[in-house]
């Protein structure tokens, strides 16, 4: 199994063996060559474009909670 992190949780890939990917870290601090800087920036949109549907999943349980909440319990 596969589970897609953000990078809060940049070490948890080697603690697990790899089964949490995580974007990927940036070597240079600055003067990165132009080439590293293209790569980098079309990893991180790769990782994050399938991380959005996570965070959207998230989004919509918390959104449904929130309600439940304010409506209260259903009336019988």
């Amino acid at each position: 199994m596969e589970i897609l992190a953000d990078a809060g949780y940049q070490d948890m890939g080697l603690q697990t063996g790899g089964r949490v990917v995580t974007p990927p870290h940036r070597k240079f601090k600055k003067d990165a060559p132009a080439w590293y800087e293209e790569r980098h920036r079309r990893q991180r949109k790769a990782h994050s474009t399938r991380r959005i549907r996570v965070e959207h999943g998230i989004a919509h349980l918390k959104n449904w909670r929130a309600l439940a909440r304010h409506l209260g319990p259903a009336s019988t």
